[in-house]
């Protein structure tokens, strides 16, 4: 459906505005999708982001620090998903042996089994969660990232 009928505005100041207001509303779209996705399996999109984060190093660890700086939504309170996660027994925390003030956090067996169920159904959810071809696909995140300034 066209971002004019999805919020009933029929006029913009320009396409620019348009497609500012049309990446928001999208986004917000888009993380209601991927709730519904990740609720079966008791986490949030968030939560989500750092168990992959962490899968991705195998069995380094790594501070909250630098997990928030991977974290897709910088904004998020850190400590309170991490706490929450390791409640799940998800994750596992240690104290960082060059700093005991920091945490060194690595991702835990079950969280790697949660992971794994997740990946059985998400590249199919996000298939037609988008409805876009593969080639649509790339060229969209191509001018996404142009549009933050890379190219």
């Amino acid at each position: 459906m066209r971002i004019e009928d999805e919020i009933r505005q029929k006029k913009f100041r320009n396409d620019y505005q348009k497609v500012v207001v049309n990446l928001i509303f999208t986004a917000g779209w888009l993380a209601g999708k991927q709730e519904h996705i990740f609720k079966p399996f008791g986490i949030t999109t968030s939560q989500y982001n750092i168990l992959r984060i962490l899968r991705g190093q195998g069995d380094k660890s790594l501070s909250g620090a630098e997990i928030k700086a991977r974290m897709l939504e910088r904004n998020s309170d850190i400590s309170r998903m991490l706490d929450r996660l390791a409640k799940k027994d998800l994750i596992v925390r240690s104290q960082c042996p060059n700093d005991k003030r920091a945490t060194d956090v690595r991702i835990a067996p079950p969280g790697l089994k949660v992971l794994k169920a997740i990946d059985a159904t998400i590249d199919n959810a996000e298939k037609e969660i988008i409805n876009l071809s593969q080639k649509e696909s790339k060229l969209l995140s191509d001018l996404l990232d142009k549009a933050r300034g890379s190219s």
